[in-house]
């Protein structure tokens, strides 16, 4: 690995070869052939088909947790999350994420209400919530930005004091744990995205982390139209389930994540050691993590940095290097939402200050290493 004290000559692409802030992590073709032929043969495509059962099983094992309700995508199991918990009235949750976050609020008729988030994390800061609360308030929305743990003992302590549920945005967090095991054991609900740009993915996907039988199977109904059985509904539930071809995808891809984990774990590291000493540039830490999936890799450009943010985006961009300015702009900024009292800049002044400093920079695992020190050489010698 070639060190930040030494220049690295810029090299100019083939012009095909765009570099992405992600790109798919999939597994061989020919060993999801298989899995098709078995589909083919079955003629099951959906309602809760075997692969799906498998999966479910397959994730609660990996990932340390006891309860698992498979989704479609991750949208949808947001909005069923609430919808299982039956939230209303008001619910805290961060503007520093992406806009699902709180697209999921207003779809059940809740009022988000946007509280800042710690500098050094740009996770909710519980400092802020019981601020925020009011007698409407009826949940926290936390999101476990970039991987990193929020501080889940803190915002615990509050909910109890209160009488609030916890559901965790915890799209970033597949695998994450801390010293008491998976993250994902945390509040209430936890949810989890498997979209196509994702450190684990099905195409599309996610999934409910349950904590009892009782709730997965309130969910369950809730994802299959309320259905119990072919004469009875419980609830206004949704088309929310999860394909058997999604399902089957997702347990080969199982067989292949700890080996793309320990590739992003790599470029994480020679990201860090060739952008260690420019001035100007500051890469976030963990935050209380014992196992990270190294999801993205941001920076942030400060004051002493030669140019600008969005110049060095612009930069990048000019050397086929599409980098992200994950996430601007707040969506506290989008028009649904910036009427509200809890969206002024003025309420929100770190995240609106990280907004304007944050960029990632590619990471996923087909990324190579000369093409992360070219990268790192545009970062670290732009003028």
């Amino acid at each position: 690995m070639s060190s930040a004290a030494s220049p690295i000559r810029v090299v100019s692409p083939e012009a095909d070869e765009r570099i992405f802030v992600t790109q798919p992590h999939m597994a061989p073709l020919s060993e999801f052939i298989p899995y098709l032929e078995k589909i083919w043969d079955s003629k099951v495509l959906t309602n809760r088909g075997p692969f799906h059962r498998q999966l479910e099983d397959a994730l609660c094992e990996y990932l340390g947790v006891e309860h698992l309700a498979l989704f479609a995508n991750g949208t949808l199991a947001l909005v069923t999350a609430l919808q299982a918990l039956r939230i209303t009235g008001e619910v805290i949750t961060t503007p520093y994420s992406f806009v699902a976050t709180a697209h999921s609020l207003l779809w059940n008729g809740i009022k988000p209400v946007f509280v800042d988030v710690d500098p050094n994390t740009l996770n909710l800061d519980p400092k802020k919530i019981e601020a925020a609360i009011t007698p409407q308030t009826t949940a926290i929305m936390p999101v476990h930005c970039y991987g990193h743990p929020c501080d889940v003992e803190a915002i615990r302590q509050i909910a109890d004091i209160y009488n609030l549920r916890v559901i965790y945005d915890a799209a970033h967090a597949f695998g994450v744990k801390t010293e008491s095991g998976s993250l994902l054991r945390h509040g209430d609900l936890s949810v989890l995205s498997f979209h196509a740009t994702k450190v684990f993915n099905t195409f599309e996907g996610g999934a409910i982390v349950c904590p009892d039988a009782k709730t997965k199977q309130r969910i369950d109904h809730l994802k299959n139209f309320g259905y119990v059985d072919e004469l009875t509904v419980v609830a206004p539930g949704i088309n929310g389930k999860m394909s058997e071809i999604n399902a089957a995808f997702g347990l080969l891809q199982l067989q292949h994540v700890d080996e793309a984990i320990a590739r992003r774990k790599r470029i994480d590291a020679m990201y860090r050691e060739l952008l260690r000493d420019v001035q100007g540039i500051r890469c976030l830490d963990a935050a209380g993590e014992t196992a990270s999936n190294y999801a993205y890799f941001p920076i942030l450009i400060e004051s002493e940095y030669p140019m600008s943010r969005d110049a060095l985006f612009e930069l990048l961009r000019s050397h086929e290097v599409i980098a992200r300015r994950y996430f601007y702009p707040l969506i506290s900024d989008f028009p649904m939402y910036r009427g509200l009292p809890s969206a002024s800049r003025d309420n929100l002044p770190v995240a609106t200050e990280a907004a304007l400093k944050v960029l990632c920079l590619p990471l996923y695992p087909a990324l190579r290493d000369e093409q992360v020190e070219r990268i790192a050489a545009i970062v670290a010698q732009a003028q």
